[in-house]
């Protein structure tokens, strides 16, 4: 029973104050006066009256009623009811009245009103919310004053104050005041549930069902909640509504309905809150940063931005907000039906309101269901203690990720409702029924809204019934004040009430309430039941069926063969089992079956069983989160203090010891829920006994106690207490706090074992963990033995090994130390025992590091665990290791060949180590997959070509902890993703990685591997940086010292100079005419030849330059001759000219260039500003047939190309300079033209009109068919807006040369001439000029699109322009990088867009190479019809060298041969100073400027013809390959520095042959190529066949384009192939032992596994097997074997004899002899369709094109063996024959030979006599300059004419011949003469 109401109050303005700014109010006087004892006055009633604060109005304002709520300072709620009305105030003195507003405005004379009100509340205070009762009680007060009714207001007061109702209960008690009225007051059934009318109904209208959910969400997780509103009553009503839907949780935090304006500072309050506003006060709102404001008036809900409420989980949420609309708008569901079925209107506002407040309390039942069963009882007597197990009941539900219930399950009112709800004994209401009974119905519902919307309404008949459980029979009855009484005009003031009267009815009615006897509330208390276990709610998601049957039982048996000592079996089932324990059941399942093994809380295992065991319980709490919601680390806990190892004499290790290295042990949370669990335990243990012995007799007794759950034990005795006598009382309650005290002794036992580290001397461990601060703990000790290898890398002797053992058992002691504080005092442990354990913790600490130290000694005397051996790797010669190999696992990346996915072995992971040298990193181990442990498995590259490396972390699935590892990546297509193994330091893992760093960007290049190769590492010297500009002294020096090359010292005068830097060459004309080393230019030039002016002492090394690779290529094009018997002759077009001899002119281009003879050195000089990087255009090849030249250059700077072309808006810096340079250019292009035979036949006139050439009408007939026309071509490279001619024959778009394939808009009439196509005359006449449109310019010049805009064309120039896109070189690394992630990904994408050819497209790596080859194409058929080309692109070292060395590979049959390409490589991309340092990143400087690929795209371009062409190529696809490989890997020197200036100042380019100290290092590329080559054929094409002459012309769309092999190959058996001697220098005898095995009757198969076997190698093709099959017999028979290019040449010469035998127009088998396959030459392998006999020798070719074949390719063959490949001797190609004798080399005598003129093969071939078959010789009649009459020189055969004599000139050389009689010799010139005319 409660008192209705506890105080009434008359609160009034106070009219003494009113002259302050605020008005104020004060209690005019209170009843009782005196306090109650159980319930004291609130305070600051007054301002709650009026929340906007207290005026006087000059109307008088209708009677108000609202509740306020107040909270005291219990946290209990007191509901003020406020009834408000307003009187007039005497207004005497008016002055006083407003004075605040009076004083200021005095003069303007304002009236102040001649009436005003004040507000009167009359207050009733009370603990029950009834506002309807409280409301009809405070109007039937004023009714009685106002309408004046004759009855004694002190009489209602007193009756007020006395009246008595009970809380609960159901009942209806009807009150009446003494005023003829009567009320019936209608108690809620139970209290426990809140009473809430209509207000959540109301709520959800005026908010809208999302925003109510946003509030109820922010509510529940503690955030802070305002309410808005003009009205007192609905804030009121909107809180109280919050209220009741978060039933059954309460809200403990501030809750104020109506907030005082007064007290608006409460906002900002730290805590969260409920507080209801007045939206006068909306503008001091604005400024809250952190609250939801719920405005009720405009139904809005504002969440600021900083705020992020965590919403419901999802299937619940879209539930209950299905639910809700069901409930507000039952018509949606049927708004589209065609006849819907009678109007389903919501239920009535009371109805609906608890409809709504049952779907949150079916919600609420979804989130708890279950929670009893994680309760934890932790004492019983005196009262019950009760804890709830968050994480186990998170884990249990999936719900751990789950932001909202962690923070529900966090909060105070959960906290709350636990303590209300937990314990055992206790009345139930509604949500304990729902939560125990209905679990499986509303399961059953979650999908069927329409059986949820069922059980919602039962629910809600059950609330409705509790706040009206009868039908509303009684009348009330209440007077209401008259009509309008409120305005009359004389109304009396509210009279002051007679307090003593008051009193005595208070008085009256407490006598009368002690002498009536007490009314004993019945409590109706019981067992609360738990409803079904939470294992039976959970897994709906399936996780059973994840671990199925078959991996519980691999973890079965694996545990059972590790207890039967089975350790094979078990180790092979172990990687299975670690993988299994990812899932749940497996874990739970390893727990379960551990302690089956377990006796006598001991279980003593050997070493091997203890290693297997740990790394099981490892890997099992290595998924576990920190807070062990699956409870495994609670299962482990008692696991890990059982199992141990016999270490030594008395000395035991724990498993513990090996564990600690996981978070959850250092989670006090976890110690916090495992130690109340315990002690639930053995509390229930407590009682079972007690029991037992109270029940000695029957067993059903015994049974239906050891079944009970605490729960229900604890229940069961909190019924009983009452019952029990005191002693018993106390006696138990003793017990249970001895319990409890000797589990805490436990517990900080069992927390020392895993807190403290095993070596407790390393401080490090705690450094890192940071435990002071509960954040984790660290020990890297997995097993035995790593603890003994780890503890040699740190330093023991430190000399402070006691202080740092404090440290580490100071703050393991502070940390169990809080620990016991915290359980000890929620369980109610003695003050005494407190402090007995605060002594006994450091004594448990420090005997339990005693006790470790023993340990931790024993344990480093562990042999090691047997790990595999570690493989060393073999080295090659001058090769170091900078490392001992770092243990490590080699782990599977994207490829996913090697990892057995696609069939095939897993290799990776693979274990073993990682080496670091000199060279390479190179990883050699054992795949981790037992099945295949026997194979080795190497992965290495070349440290130089490192691109990436970053640090990563990886999971291992064989081991227990995440690791550290590293991934790198190499530009050789090779990634390597390592994780260190744990006994592998972090520190030695850092060490690993800065040598790798050094290594690979040496300071200098001095310090890369080519260089400091065979020195020891220590000696690598620091170089300083090179500076840019070094003075020409150093340069001078070293170019004196090593070279004294090109002139003689006679002409050589010293002067003291240094050059200007780069930027002001230009200004400084005279100085560089005369060079540091200037020629005398009174020589004439004619006569200066080399020789002459060249000491003899200089000779070796003048033949040094002469053999570079350029001057002898010049000299082999007939380019510029530097023999020793003929001066130049004038007449020659080009001449050699030394100007850049000092690398003055030009830093990057070689000292000797070809340039046309009538240009003198200064003009060069001068052209050369004007191209960027001063490189100018030089003449690099001739096309022997057409004379035509192809020229090379850079860009022209900035303007240069606009002054060049006279544009005439051009402005010039100085008219002179400008004209003069630009005239000096077209000077110069014109002594290019000039020089084209075709234009000399036009008598030197300016005009082409006279220019037809053989070679334009005559072009092969074949070629015709095939080839588009140029014009065709020229558009498409250039990207023409006109549609091209429909001759074109080739598939595919060939694009503008950069990427975006945008239409260029170059001027139209540039290319028309190529076009063929008209363009209409300048001047609009008719265009007479059509023949000479027809013409192809002399020269073009294939420029930037971007510089030559602004160019001029004048229609009577011989050159023309041709401008393409050019793609830039960053474009190339972007490609790169890309096709190096699409070819090698990092990791295997479950993306379906990111397949292999998805991403290989994307890297548009195709296209550039598309592009490359499209305009090589165009600039050879322009070359071949003629006209000269002048590429000059960029700054002519990247693009320029690309098209100009594939436009000579494919127009001269030379550059495919294997000397003709290294004289190709050495002459274009080294002597021409292409940037391979900078641009491969190889040293310090060039780190930032990162790895573009620029050759090795060039040599992909090369692979692509000869996959086209495979018959036009000496060398093979391997060979490529090896090229490719090297170009990185900075092995040899080859392919160092960036021009040859640079390596002339290194010292590295004329190094002597005998220079080599080991003979098994070598600098070039070349030699070891060479030397690989007599060894082997593996580089050589065995269908090498060439036609003479033939123009190569590849299709180069991309649809033609292969993905070249080199990017996607590995050979995981040995590592790369291109380091020959490491792989084929080891003997083989175990192979060969393998071989002999199965060799007897077995199987022959072979099984290869791709990614690991060397295909070539295994599986040679025919070929080659044969070679080996014949080396093989040879050693057999003891015989001294051949070299093989001899065996294949024999063979040749044998099978031409057959063929000539056999019919001569068939086609032989031997077909790679025959030379008839003109029209078959581009052979695509797999179509190929000239018959099943070419059909076969190529497909055997085809694996030796393909793959590396097993062996290598010979040295420079001389050009006779290369011609006697296809030499056939059939009649037709013997133009002319005889015997002529020949002059032999000097001092040779002179030999007659027998010599045959081919006109078909345009040669002169001679033989040892008439029926020798092997050539000894061959003239190339294209090289022969002249036939003259000669003279016998000394040794001339005697007797004969002096007329028989001849002497033929070629390109290279001079021969004297002697034929039999004068008219013989005739005969041989005239004919050779007619061969020469028909060329």
């Amino acid at each position: 029973m409660a008192r209705l109401a506890d105080y009434f109050v008359v609160v009034g303005y106070d009219l003494d104050k009113r002259g302050s700014s605020d008005g104020q109010g004060r209690i005019l006087q209170r009843f009782p006066e005196k306090d109650w004892e159980d319930n004291p006055f609130p305070q600051g009633i007054e301002l709650f009256c009026q929340p906007n604060g207290w005026q006087l109005y000059t109307e008088r304002q209708p009677p108000a009623f609202f509740v306020a709520v107040l909270t005291d300072i219990n946290s209990e709620r007191h509901y003020c009811a406020c009834f408000t009305f307003w009187e007039e105030v005497d207004n005497s003195q008016p002055q006083k009245s407003l004075s605040s507003e009076a004083d200021e405005d005095d003069d303007s004379g304002i009236l102040q009103p001649a009436q005003l009100f004040a507000p009167k509340s009359l207050v009733l205070v009370s603990r029950l919310d009834h506002t309807d009762v409280f409301r009809n009680c405070l109007g039937l007060i004023y009714t009685v004053h106002i309408d004046g009714l004759n009855v004694q207001l002190e009489n209602l007061i007193g009756n007020l104050l006395t009246c008595v109702i009970p809380i609960a209960g159901g009942s209806q008690r009807t009150i009446t005041l003494g005023a003829g009225d009567r009320q019936v007051i209608q108690t809620p059934i139970t209290d426990s549930l809140p009473v809430s009318g209509c207000s959540v109904a109301q709520l959800f209208r005026q908010l809208g069902i999302i925003n109510v959910l946003y509030l109820f969400c922010a509510a529940l997780t503690e955030h802070k909640i305002l309410f808005l509103s003009s009205s007192y009553h609905r804030l009121t009503d909107a809180c109280r509504a919050l209220l009741a839907i978060m039933f059954p949780l309460k809200y403990s935090f501030t809750y104020v309905p109506i907030l005082p304006g007064k007290l608006l500072e409460v906002l900002s309050t730290p805590t969260p809150f409920i507080i209801g506003v007045n939206s006068f006060f909306r503008s001091e709102t604005q400024e809250l940063l952190d609250v939801i404001i719920a405005d009720l008036d405009g139904g809005t809900v504002t969440i600021p931005e900083c705020v992020h409420i965590s919403l419901l989980p999802d299937p619940l949420l879209h539930q209950t907000q299905t639910a809700l609309s069901m409930v507000l708008d039952p018509e949606l569901e049927i708004a589209d039906h065609a006849f819907p079925q009678g109007s389903t209107q919501p239920s009535s506002p009371k109805i609906q309101d608890k409809e709504i407040r049952a779907v949150f309390l079916w919600l609420f039942a979804q989130l708890f269901q279950g929670y009893r069963w994680c309760l934890h009882i932790i004492r019983i007597h005196p009262e019950p203690v009760i804890r709830f197990h968050k994480a186990a009941f998170l884990g249990q539900r999936s719900l751990t990720e789950d932001d909202f219930l962690m923070k529900v399950l966090d909060g105070m009112a959960f906290a709350g409702f636990v303590s209300e709800r937990g314990p055992p004994y206790r009345a139930i209401d509604l949500f304990d029924d729902l939560i125990a009974n209905e679990v499986e119905r509303i399961r059953l519902e979650e999908g069927n809204p329409h059986k949820m919307m069922n059980h919602v309404k039962e629910l809600a008949e059950h609330l409705f019934k509790n706040e009206n459980p009868y039908p509303a029979v009684a009348m009330h009855k209440v007077q209401r004040p008259s009509e309008g009484s409120h305005l009359q005009l004389h109304q009396m003031i509210f009279p002051h009430l007679d307090e003593v009267t008051v009193q005595l009815f208070i008085d009256h009615a407490a006598a009368k309430l002690r002498s009536a006897p007490p009314a004993v509330k019945v409590e109706k208390n019981c067992m609360v039941p738990s409803g079904p276990p939470l294992g039976a709610i959970v897994d709906r998601n399936g996780n059973v069926l994840a671990n199925s049957a078959r991996r519980l039982e691999v973890v079965r048996n694996c545990i059972t063969y590790i207890f039967e000592n089975k350790m094979l079996e078990a180790k092979k089932l172990l990687p299975a089992v670690l993988r299994a324990l990812k899932g749940r059941a497996a874990r739970q399942c390893l727990t379960q079956e551990l302690n089956l093994h377990v006796q006598q809380n001991r279980a003593v295992l050997d070493d091997q069983q203890f290693d297997y065991v740990v790394r099981m319980m490892n890997c099992t709490l290595q998924d576990c989160s920190h807070m062990d919601e699956y409870g495994i680390a609670a299962a482990l806990l008692p696991l890990v203090t059982a199992f141990c190892r016999k270490l030594g004499a008395g000395i035991t290790q724990f498993a513990y010891s090996c564990v600690q290295e996981h978070t959850v042990w250092t989670n006090m949370q976890f110690w916090e829920a495992m130690f109340y669990s315990d002690v639930q335990n053995h509390i229930r243990a407590l009682y079972i006994e007690v029991s037992e012995h109270e029940l000695p007799s029957p067993d059903q007794g015994e049974l239906v106690e050891e079944d009970k759950c605490a729960l229900e034990i604890a229940s069961e005795q909190r019924r009983l207490w009452p019952t029990l006598s005191k002693e018993k009382q106390q006696e138990l309650i003793q017990k249970e706090e001895s319990t409890v005290f000797s589990q805490a002794i436990h517990y900080a036992n069992r927390m020392s074992y895993l807190l403290l580290p095993l070596d407790t001397s390393k401080n490090r461990l705690l450094r890192s963990s940071g435990l002071g601060d509960v954040e984790s703990v660290s020990n890297s000790y997995v097993t035995n033995s790593i603890a003994g290898s780890m503890a040699e890398s740190y330093d023991t002797e430190s000399g402070f090994e006691d202080a740092e053992t404090s440290d580490v058992a100071n703050s393991v002691v502070r940390f169990i130390n809080r620990f016991v504080d915290k359980v000890c005092n929620e369980s109610g442990v003695t003050n005494e025992h407190l402090k007995a354990l605060h002594t006994m913790i450091p004594d448990i600490v420090q005997m339990h590091i005693e006790t470790l130290d023993a340990v931790h000694r024993e344990s480093k005397r562990l042999p090691p665990i047997q790990k595999p051996k570690l493989l060393r790797p073999a080295l090659l010669a001058g090769e170091e290791l900078m490392m001992d190999g770092l243990r490590v696992y080699l782990i599977a990346d994207g490829r996913e060949e090697a990892t057995g996915v696609l069939g095939g072995p897993p290799l990776l992971p693979a274990e073993g180590a990682i080496f670091l040298t000199t060279y390479r990193l190179i990883f050699k181990g054992t795949p981790s997959d037992p099945l295949v442990a026997e194979q080795v498995v190497t992965r290495s590259f070349p440290v130089a070509s490192l691109t990436k490396e970053k640090k990563i972390s990886i999971s291992l699935q064989m081991d227990q902890f995440i690791q550290e590892g590293l991934q790198l990546r190499s530009c050789t297509f090779q990634l390597m993703k390592i994780a260190f193994d744990e006994e592998v330091a972090s520190d030695l893992a850092e060490v690993f990685r800065k040598h790798i760093h050094k290594l690979r960007y040496p300071q200098h290049v001095r310090g890369t591997f080519a260089f400091t190769v065979g020195q020891s590492s220590k000696l690598v010297v620091e170089h300083k940086h090179k500076e840019k500009n070094q003075s020409l002294k150093t340069l001078s020096k070293n170019l004196m010292k090593n070279a004294k090359k090109t002139i003689g010292r006679q002409y050589v005068t010293r002067k003291k100079y240094t050059p200007p830097t780069w930027e002001n060459r230009g200004s400084i004309q005279s100085q560089v005419d005369e060079d540091e080393i200037s020629v005398s230019e009174e020589v004439d030039q004619s006569s200066l030849t080399m020789s002459s002016t060249i000491k003899s002492s200089d000779r070796q090394t003048m033949s040094n330059v002469v053999e570079r690779a350029c001057c002898r290529d010049y000299q082999r094009l007939g380019l510029g001759t530097l023999s020793n018997s003929l001066t130049r002759s004038k007449n020659e077009p080009f001449r050699i000219s030394t100007v850049n001899r000092m690398y003055t002119v030009c830093r990057s281009y070689p000292g000797l260039l070809i340039v046309p003879q009538s240009i003198p050195d200064s003009t060069i000089q001068r052209i050369s500003r004007c191209y960027r990087q001063n490189r100018f255009p030089v003449v690099c090849w001739r096309n022997s047939r057409t004379k035509a030249v192809l020229l090379r250059s850079a860009g022209l700077h900035g303007k240069g190309v606009a002054g060049f072309f006279k544009s005439p808006n051009a402005p010039s810096a100085g008219p002179s300079q400008a004209d003069s340079i630009s005239l000096e250019q077209e000077k110069y292009l014109h002594a290019i033209i000039s020089s084209m035979p075709s234009y000399s036949d036009t008598s030197g006139r300016n005009t082409l009109s006279g220019f037809t050439s053989a070679h334009m009408s005559s072009s092969d007939s074949s070629d015709k068919q095939r080839q588009p026309k140029i014009g065709a071509l020229m558009k498409q490279v250039m990207g023409s807006k006109e549609e091209l001619p429909g001759t074109f024959s080739r598939g595919g778009k060939w694009g503008s040369i950069r990427v975006s394939g945008r239409i260029s808009s170059y001027n139209p009439d540039i290319g028309t001439r190529l076009a063929g196509k008209d363009s209409p005359q300048a001047n609009g006449g008719p265009s007479e000029t059509h023949f000479l449109r027809q013409q192809r310019a002399h020269l073009y010049i294939i420029g930037d699109k971007s510089q030559l805009k602004g160019a001029k064309q004048d229609s009577f120039q011989q050159w023309e322009v041709v401008p393409i896109e050019v793609f830039d070189v960053r474009q190339v690394k972007t490609s790169f990088k890309k096709l190096m992630k699409a070819c090698v990904p990092s990791s295997s994408s479950l993306d379906s867009n990111m397949t292999f050819y998805r991403c290989l497209e994307e890297s548009e790596w195709m296209c550039l190479l598309h592009k490359v080859l499209q305009v090589s194409v165009l600039v050879v058929e322009l070359l071949d019809t003629g006209s000269s080309v002048m590429v000059s692109l960029e700054d002519g070292w990247d693009i320029t060298t690309q098209v100009v060395s594939l436009v000579q590979l494919l127009s001269d049959p030379y550059y495919r041969t294997f000397d003709g390409f290294r004289l190709l490589v050495e002459k274009e991309w080294l002597s021409f100073g292409h940037r391979f340092s900078h641009r491969g990143a190889q040293t310090m400087t060039s780190q930032s400027s990162g790895f573009t690929p620029v050759f090795l795209q060039f040599l992909d371009c090369v692979h692509q013809i000869h996959l086209q062409f495979p018959m036009e190529f000496e060398f093979s696809q391997y060979y490529l390959k090896f090229l490719a490989y090297h170009y990185v890997s900075n092995r040899f020197r080859t392919f160092l520095l960036d021009s040859d200036y640079e390596r002339i100042e290194l010292g590295v380019m004329y190094e002597e042959k005998g220079e080599r100290k080991n003979p098994q290092v070598y600098k070039s590329v070349w030699d070891n190529i060479d030397r690989l080559n007599k060894k082997t054929p593996i580089f050589f094409n065995y269908m090498f066949s060439p036609e003479d002459g033939e123009v190569l012309k590849p299709y180069s769309c991309i649809s033609n384009l292969k993905v070249w092999e080199f990017y996607t190959e590995e050979t995981l058996s040995e590592g790369p192939s291109y380091d020959w001697e490491l792989i084929h220098g080891r003997p083989e005898t175990t192979e060969e032992a393998e071989r002999q095995d199965t060799s007897a009757p077995k199987s022959q198969r072979k099984i290869i596994w791709p990614c690991y076997d060397n295909k070539s190698k295994v599986e040679p093709d025919a070929i080659t097997k044969l070679f080996q099959e014949l080396q093989s017999l040879e050693v057999e028979l003891g015989q001294v074997s051949e070299k093989w290019k001899d065996t294949w040449d024999k063979i040749k010469a044998t099978q031409r004899t057959e063929t000539k035998l056999e019919h001569r127009h068939t086609l032989s088998t031997s077909l790679l002899m025959s030379s008839n396959l003109s029209h078959h030459r581009r052979v695509n392998l797999q179509e190929s369709g000239v018959g099943s006999s070419l059909n076969l020798t190529l497909d055997t070719e085809s694996s030796s094109t393909s793959t590396p074949s097993g062996s290598m390719v010979g040295g420079r063959p001389s050009t006779s063996t290369l011609y006697s490949q296809f030499q056939t001797t059939e009649s037709e190609h013997r133009s002319f024959e005889g015997i002529l004798y020949k002059k032999g080399a000097l001092l040779k005598p002179w030999k007659p030979r027998w010599f045959v003129l081919d006109k078909t093969k345009h040669q002169l071939r001679y033989y040892e006599n008439r029926q020798d078959k092997d050539c000894k010789g061959v003239i190339d009649l294209a090289e022969v300059e002249s036939v003259t009459p000669g003279t016998p020189t000394m040794g001339a055969p005697k007797a004969i004419d002096e007329k028989a004599f001849f002497d033929l000139k070629t390109t290279k050389r001079f021969y004297n011949f002697c034929a039999q009689d004068s008219h013989n010799a005739q005969l041989w010139i005239d004919s050779i003469q007619s061969c020469l005319s028909d060329a």
